[in-house]
């Protein structure tokens, strides 16, 4: 990625204005979950270190435009910073046609900029006003990497200097990593409820990977394919000849979709419903697959042990329920244990992550869900796509 980074640039009495990607779950005006303030912390502390005049904005939730809400002001996520920086941290609410200073080595935070009339359809007279504020841009937000909006976007075609943040360039070193230049065997495993929401990933997987494992509802597609029974499991009939096209294309160049030889199954989704081993051939017409089995599980973990690369998107069985939870807590171990470089992103990922306690085992979690799934697919990211235009 030739773009330039945050830490090339001389910061000192400059106005540095930080896209971040601030959007944490709120109750009772108080941050539930503040991994995404965590990681980007360190972009905030170099620009405050090197005695710039930093400004940080970000999107939370889905506020109407133009309408101010406290339930989408970042005030908690100020407070939070405060909290952290061990001093306070002023939040402006009508920025962006200026009016305030930033003090040397200060940090504001600038309200909620999906408040902003324009900022979604990335609007170029609302963009220049970003811009009329800084010096230096800052893209921090891999997670609105896919989007162009006008701070994500806008603002780096017009700001004097639009950089990557420290968070930024780590996403996509690692990424890069994992997907340009992949130590062999390259392992993909791609879970979820629908193979609609991830058919792109799995092409573009298909072309690259040694073994692409599918996943949850995505997996019972891919057995019905290969002429399983899957009884009242959740499938995307018109899709099987697609699961049978990827099968075949990765067979003609030795690579595989490795399919379950047993499965968990039981009669209803519930938190209480009994989980039943089975062979992948006696699934019966009342049955639903929730969870594979020991074998298969086990038949995973040796792929994820003997592999290079490993790319984790998506949970293999019904984990939020304990007794539908082994398959996915064996993957984790898996990637915990193994001595591959791996990289694993989506919400649904880190949940499992948290709840099996590898986080300090994975060698890279990405904080994004749709821009990760975007890089995936092979896709141009809009917002780093404008940093290597204004690199060159």
């Amino acid at each position: 990625m030739s773009v330039i980074k945050l830490t090339d640039l001389d910061l000192k009495d400059k106005r540095v204005f930080i896209r971040a990607d601030l959007n944490v779950p709120i109750k009772d005006g108080k941050v539930t979950s503040d991994a995404r303030i965590t990681a980007s912390m360190a972009t905030i502390k170099y620009c405050l270190d090197r005695g710039a005049r930093v400004m940080v904005t970000s999107h939370l939730g889905r506020p109407e435009e133009g309408v101010w809400s406290e339930e989408n002001s970042l005030k908690p996520v100020a407070d939070n910073i405060a909290e952290r920086l061990g001093k306070p941290v002023r939040l402006i609410k009508d920025w962006v046609n200026g009016g305030f200073e930033v003090a040397l080595g200060e940090l504001v935070v600038l309200e909620n900029c999906r408040f902003n009339k324009g900022e979604k359809k990335n609007d170029d007279v609302t963009a220049q006003s970003y811009a009329k504020l800084c010096d230096i841009f800052v893209m921090d937000a891999f997670g609105t990497a896919h989007r162009a909006e006008a701070s994500t976007h806008g603002i780096a075609k017009y700001a004097p200097v639009a950089c990557a943040g420290i968070l930024l360039t780590e996403e996509l070193e690692a990424l890069t990593k994992a997907l340009h230049n992949p130590a062999r065997p390259m392992v993909a495993i791609v879970g979820g409820s629908k193979v609609s929401t991830k058919l792109t990933v799995l092409e573009s997987l298909s072309e690259k990977v040694d073994q692409l494992v599918v996943g949850g509802g995505i997996a019972n597609t891919f057995l019905k394919a290969a002429g399983k029974n899957i009884g009242k499991s959740l499938c995307e009939d018109d899709l099987i000849p697609t699961a049978k096209m990827l099968i075949d294309k990765m067979k003609q160049r030795n690579a595989t979709i490795p399919i379950a030889v047993d499965v968990v199954v039981g009669k209803k989704f519930d938190a209480n419903e009994p989980a039943v081993m089975k062979d992948a051939d006696a699934v019966s017409d009342d049955d639903m697959i929730f969870d594979i089995g020991p074998k298969s599980a086990k038949e995973l973990a040796d792929i994820i042990m003997k592999a290079g690369t490993v790319v984790w998107n998506g949970p293999v069985g019904v984990f939020e329920f304990d007794q539908f939870g082994a398959g996915t807590h064996t993957i984790a171990k898996a990637i915990a244990d193994t001595k591959a470089f791996t990289l694993a992103g989506g919400g649904d990922t880190i949940a499992a992550i948290q709840k099996y306690d590898i986080y300090d085992k994975v060698s890279y979690i990405s904080t994004a869900g749709g821009a990760f799934l975007e890089f995936l697919e092979g896709k141009k990211l809009p917002a780093v796509e404008i940093l290597e235009l204004r690199a060159r």
